[in-house]
């Protein structure tokens, strides 16, 4: 919780989520290896589940904002707010606590799949096994095929035009392309690979798939059901090469979230406590 207060602020008080890890994971100094390990069961990330549990924490105290489009803000309190480890462990504590009493009174249907937390022990995996985790898994059975038509109605629901899929091997790892018109006067032609992955896509996958590019398209992206290294993050980015537009599991979810696409929005109610105090 504290590393990710710091590296919010590091970032000017807001970042992506994903930034918010990179950064977090950077201060307190997790090696490659570490940040690479996923659960067996749901192949999620487990610093990343760590790091969304303090998010949860920090949210639930009002130190940061909602993850409107993923992002994560500091609020007033956020912003002045330093906490050492032993203060960070009395807060999960006491948002254990509560959760337990949410956790009893909203999901009775369900008492034998607790989510109760220790504070020391972290997050645990069916804490974290939630819709976004659900949708991730359930795009991994796709068929590639599958996979490829459903990221041609993404890109389409996106505002993309004439997106084909064209499914040929041996294409340079070329899965289609569309057409981006930003105007009435200016459009780009883009270029898009699907992965169906579920580990993490490295620095190589975007070499080849910018010189598949080269003389055909400027613009280019990368669909995965995974991940993508930092390395592939970077070179992405590189100067002096076309960039490459990078869509992972996480922002996979958010788009299809907010286009709901394959998701349904669901009103979920919990007992206020609070508000039957004055009745006892």
């Amino acid at each position: 919780m504290g590393p990710l207060l710091d590296a919010l602020r590091l970032l000017g008080d807001s970042a992506h989520r994903s930034e918010a890890k990179e950064k977090t994971a950077e201060l307190m100094g997790i090696p490659a290896e570490k940040l690479a390990e996923r659960y067996e069961k749901t192949g999620v990330l487990v610093v990343h589940n760590h790091m969304e549990w303090a998010a949860s924490g920090l949210r639930a105290f009002g130190f940061i904002g909602g993850a409107a489009k993923g992002v994560w803000t500091l609020t007033e309190a956020g912003r002045n707010k330093h906490l050492t480890l032993e203060q960070a462990n009395e807060l999960a504590r006491e948002w254990n606590a509560k959760r337990r009493q949410e956790s009893i009174a909203g999901r009775a249907a369900q008492p034998e799949e607790s989510e109760e937390q220790d504070a020391d022990s972290g997050p645990e995996e069916e804490v974290q096994a939630d819709t976004s985790q659900t949708l991730i898994q359930v795009l991994q059975s796709l068929s590639p095929g599958g996979f490829e038509r459903l990221s041609q109605l993404l890109l389409r629901k996106a505002g993309f035009t004439k997106v084909v899929v064209t499914g040929r091997s041996g294409d340079g790892g070329i899965d289609g392309h569309g057409i981006l018109e930003l105007n009435e006067l200016l459009s780009f032609r883009v270029l898009f690979q699907c992965k169906k992955y579920a580990g993490t896509v490295g620095s190589g996958a975007v070499r080849d798939f910018r010189g598949a590019m080269t003389g055909r398209s400027d613009k280019g992206i990368i669909i995965t059901t995974g991940t993508f290294s930092t390395e592939a993050e970077r070179e992405a980015i590189r100067d002096g090469a076309p960039p490459v537009e990078l869509v992972d599991g996480e922002r996979l979810f958010e788009m299809m979230q907010r286009l709901e696409l394959g998701v349904e929005p669901k009103t979920v109610y919990v007992v206020n406590q609070a508000f039957f105090e004055q009745y006892k």
